[in-house]
């Protein structure tokens, strides 16, 4: 998946499930690598965070190559999560990341390690509670409003963490690709010095919106095969 990924981005597949009519489910804003730089993509590998890491031990046990371990911490900011063995455990199972809902702590281990890993951040102490473990701690993940599982695929990079359905990943990746192409082409003209103004007949577009206030620009761009919003 991080091979298919190369090159695009998480805005590009956002603008692609709005092209396909998929509903957008992104981490909350805050959610960034440890490294900064760092992408990730793989299927979700659900783990829900009660206090201990048995948890992710078990949920482990069960990883593919190239899983992403999704650690649902119900956004907490008042302890860490995961740290240093947890992810070089995560390394030794052949994990490609992990993506917290929460906080990370053993920060300078982790970059040491070198596996990514996104969270709202770090924080020295680790829980000191043990909460009930709910059915379907290994199922599902509440990651902000959404629910995720291993029916879905997490991307991340600098612009943040988003959940793709699995069965429609190859045909959003596609669609990312085409967007891609479109606004590279668009970015060079701008650069040989042909504005997206000009581009895109963005005159003609206020004369016919000035006709019928209800042509949209996202509609002018459909027609003359632009990008640059959804």
């Amino acid at each position: 998946m991080l091979k298919d990924f190369a090159g695009l981005s998480t805005p590009l597949l956002a603008d692609a499930c709005v092209r396909q009519g998929v509903p957008l489910r992104t981490a909350p804003p805050g959610i960034a690598a440890v490294v900064p730089g760092g992408r990730v993509a793989g299927r979700v590998l659900p783990a829900r965070h009660y206090g201990s890491v048995d948890v992710f031990l078990e949920a482990l046990g069960g990883s593919r190559e190239g899983d992403v371990l999704v650690v649902g911490n119900d956004g907490r900011q008042d302890e860490a999560c995961i740290g240093d063995l947890v992810v070089l455990e995560a390394a030794a199972a052949g994990v490609a990341g992990l993506v917290v809902w929460g906080l990370h702590r053993d920060t300078a281990d982790l970059v040491e390690i070198g596996l990514p890993v996104f969270s709202y951040g770090s924080c020295p102490p680790g829980p000191v509670r043990l909460d009930d473990r709910e059915p379907g701690a290994l199922e599902t993940v509440r990651f902000g409003p959404h629910t995720v599982s291993a029916d879905d695929v997490v991307v991340g990079d600098e612009d943040g963490v988003l959940f793709l359905p699995a069965a429609r990943a190859a045909e959003l990746l596609e669609t990312a690709r085409a967007i891609h192409r479109t606004e590279r082409e668009q970015a060079r003209r701008i650069r040989a010095g042909e504005t997206l103004r000009d581009q895109t007949a963005f005159a003609g577009y206020l004369a016919r919106r000035a006709a019928d206030p209800s042509y949209t620009f996202r509609r002018h761009l459909r027609s003359v095969g632009g990008a640059i919003e959804e």
